[in-house]
């Protein structure tokens, strides 16, 4: 239809006068050709465009061949680490420990070839290696290392355009676990988390690392290991994120904080470690962490001039420890603290609807992912799982170990365009997922 109007247009213009036509025709090229040419989707930061882990592919495999999907690329010399990819462009981004130094990796979308690697700071940490996953925001990428570098570099050259660090320039105190959270990039804003007596969130400006605003709370929390996200909650835009003793949501315009919820011994004050990302629909929050912890709903509203954030539920049951929750319709999913034995949980009421009980092939922590209907399993021993996202009860459609897979194998999954991320130390897989997916190498390809 595009091009019938274009070609219609062009020629009534014809009629009138050669300058309007090639003007008209100039514009019919332009339009029709933007609106036929697709650009693929992008994962641009850690769980995704807005950091619920839920995938908006269609068009997908609804089963695997036994040795898994075929497999597009493989990429060695990633280095040691825990970070997951994100994908932006004709650009797939992580990072890891190599023997020198810890680096931002760029690869190419299409073949995994290393298109540039840059320096981010020392190698180490309480596990080896970075856990943070880069954020990408039109030419630039942002990264932080274990020990609080903070990078923004050019998405093509990788060039450092400005660099900072948590704990030398803005006194940041990170948890055991050295630095593990995501940036979040926000109308011109970086957000990212500190901790400690002077920032326990700071927003930077994005193009140059100044200090736009430094958010504290009352506790002086020091930084967990989730990463902030965004939220508008009666008007107002505000960042939520998950710090060493409970929930915390603060100011996008001048980092006022505004609410508080679990800051309490019985749920997430001096936790041994507050790792999942918070949730948002709405005015609900979820907040979980493992560790015989458990997960929260919260209602936030503003009552005068004051947030109130009110418990509507609170279960022991729902708790997982690193391998992240997705929020689907009613239901939440996510894997019982580490165990490798995924539960889901109605999000109204916090009851359980069905837990796996028995091991399969799977075991150990287990990291999920959504798209398509359908949830990818991706457990800590290399096996990955398609079940479908459904409060019937976890089944299993097909399932297959990552080759020569290690132990943890932390990483999130990621889906977008059709295909299928996994990143496991070194090595990063890309499988094709897509239904146009045919007589590719399978899994040990």
């Amino acid at each position: 239809m595009h091009e019938k109007l274009c070609f219609a247009n062009a020629r009534k213009c014809h009629h009138s006068t050669v300058v309007c036509s090639f003007a008209v025709a100039s514009l019919a090229v332009l339009f029709c050709g933007r609106a036929s040419v697709a650009a693929p989707a992008d994962w641009p930061q850690f769980r995704g465009p807005d950091r619920t882990d839920v995938s908006a592919e269609k068009g997908l495999l609804k089963a695997w061949p036994e040795d898994g999907p075929p497999v597009a690329w493989k990429a060695n010399g990633l280095g040691e680490g825990f970070s997951s990819v994100s994908v932006a462009g004709d650009r797939v981004f992580s990072m890891g420990d190599r023997n020198d130094a810890c680096y931002l990796v760029a690869l190419d979308r299409k073949s995994g070839n290393e298109a540039w690697s840059t320096k981010v700071g020392k190698t180490g940490g309480n596990y080896k290696g970075p856990r943070s996953t880069p954020t990408v925001d039109g030419q630039r990428v942002y990264a932080i290392g274990q020990f609080g570098d903070l990078l923004c570099c050019d998405v093509k050259t990788g060039d450092i355009v400005w660099k900072k660090n948590l704990v030398d320039d803005f006194k940041g105190e990170p948890g055991g676990w050295n630095y593990t959270e995501s940036v979040l990039i926000d109308q011109g804003k970086l957000i990212c988390t500190p901790g400690g007596k002077e920032s326990s969130m700071i927003a930077l400006d994005k193009n140059n690392g100044e200090v736009v605003w430094r958010g504290l709370t009352d506790e002086h929390d020091q930084a967990a290991y989730a990463s902030p996200v965004l939220a508008t909650i009666d008007g107002v835009r505000q960042y939520v994120q998950l710090l060493s003793k409970g929930g915390a949501s603060f100011d996008a315009q001048n980092g006022k904080l505004l609410w508080r919820f679990g800051v309490s011994g019985d749920r997430f004050e001096d936790n041994t470690a507050n790792i999942p990302t918070p949730i948002v629909k709405g005015n609900r929050v979820f907040f979980c962490a493992g560790y015989g912890r458990g997960g929260a709903m919260v209602e936030v509203k503003k009552e005068g001039s004051q947030f109130v954030a009110k418990e509507l539920w609170f279960s022991n049951d729902v708790k997982n420890k690193h391998g992240g929750v997705v929020w689907i319709g009613k239901y939440l999913y996510g894997d019982k603290d580490d165990s490798g034995l995924p539960w889901c949980a109605d999000a109204d009421t916090g009851k359980i609807v069905w837990k796996k009980e028995k091991r399969s092939e799977g075991s150990g922590s287990v990291a999920v992912t959504a798209a398509d209907g359908n949830l990818y399993w991706r457990y800590q021993n290399g096996v990955v799982a398609l079940a479908p996202a459904s409060p019937k009860g976890y089944e299993e459609t097909s399932s297959f170990k990552i080759p020569q897979g290690t132990d943890p194998s932390w990483p999130h999954p990621v889906v977008v365009a059709g295909r299928l991320y996994l990143r496991d130390q070194d090595t990063l897989w890309c499988y094709d997922v897509s239904k146009q997916a045919s007589g590719g190498t399978g899994a040990g390809g």
